[in-house]
């Protein structure tokens, strides 16, 4: 088959043990993004099988119209809103879900809350610049770092990797507490977390607020400039989720406005992150171009199972296929 894997930014995917399992096949990796409709199908034309990196490319029914000879997309991980399934499936084409895991993402949450905490960031760059103890040369942010041990962590989303960060943070001694739906707050309690006792509560209280929802139609801008401004000033809030979770602009103003205080940022709304973003110029802002999921071990089992995905479409026998009724619809129609 004639395959490509797109978005591959640190061109990483080559180097990968399971990059053997596509021998025989013509394999075409691209390491940047483009976002124009028609660069993106120009550089597809002929593709049969689309490998994506989670959601860094969205796949709509105006570029799949584009791609008459495209007959699989082997997606790393579960799908999410970035790919139209309902044009897939009526233009034949067929969709293969991979696997996840919830350690990355969860490692690299409390990393963020560590830096963000202690200003590790900020030391480490000034010590470079001869600065010994400064965590900004502007005096009104040049103020210590805290510890987690006895402060309140909010976390809102109680799946896997929400309970990994609840473990992390009940090892360090934090207060954790958790909202979300009523089965996840039940969750929680029966773990031995406390559930906020509304929300209005869980983000006046949260010394650190941390996100840990799927995106759909529902939690959409679920998190509103009134939810932040209620926040403390010296509060942090996290996200290492989805940018959407976030009412657009809303982050920005809250910040501008001291409540929250301060931010530690993976993910964004446009990907990869402009160099004017405004986020960007926030100086209370730690940010990282979205590395959750981007280590070794998440690559291999993300990119292992996509591949073999792949070559089992190849020979006939597909698996994992979210969309089965792709089969029964004739190729490139509705």
């Amino acid at each position: 088959m004639k395959i490509a894997v797109l978005d591959d930014y640190q061109d990483s995917v080559r180097q990968l043990k399971a990059w053997q399992i596509l021998d025989g096949h013509e394999v075409k990796v691209f390491t940047n993004t483009v976002r124009g409709l028609g660069q993106l199908a120009i550089r597809l034309q002929g593709v049969e099988a689309l490998v994506l990196i989670r959601e860094r490319t969205p796949v709509s029914r105006a570029l799949l119209a584009k791609l008459p000879h495209l007959r699989l997309i082997s997606q790393t991980g579960k799908v999410a809103g970035h790919i139209d399934v309902a044009a897939c499936t009526e233009r034949g084409v067929a969709i293969a879900e991979g696997v996840g895991s919830p350690v990355a993402p969860a490692e690299l949450t409390w990393a963020l809350i560590m830096a963000a905490q202690r200003r590790i960031v900020n030391y480490a760059a000034n010590l470079k610049d001869g600065l010994w103890q400064t965590a900004s040369v502007n005096p009104l942010l040049n103020t210590l770092g805290v510890v987690n041990q006895g402060r309140t962590l909010g976390i809102w989303g109680f799946g896997k990797i929400g309970r990994m960060v609840a473990g992390y943070g009940k090892a360090f001694g934090m207060d954790v507490m958790v909202w979300g739906s009523e089965a996840s707050r039940a969750a929680a309690v029966e773990l031995g977390y406390r559930a906020a006792p509304s929300r209005d509560e869980f983000f006046a209280s949260a010394d650190v607020l941390t996100l840990h929802l799927r995106l759909n139609d529902a939690t959409r801008g679920i998190v509103t400039g009134d939810d932040l401004a209620r926040m403390k000033p010296d509060a942090l809030f996290v996200n290492t989720s989805r940018a959407e979770l976030v009412a657009e602009g809303a982050l920005v103003t809250a910040l501008h406005a001291g409540r929250p205080g301060r931010a530690a940022l993976d993910v964004f709304n446009t990907e990869p992150l402009p160099a004017d973003d405004p986020l960007l110029r926030i100086p209370t802002v730690l940010a990282t171009p979205h590395l959750g999921y981007v280590e070794r071990d998440s690559y291999e089992l993300y990119f292992e199972a996509a591949f073999r995905n792949v070559v089992a479409f190849a020979n006939g026998i597909p698996t994992n296929i979210l969309n089965p009724e792709a089969f029964t619809r004739p190729r490139g129609g509705a």
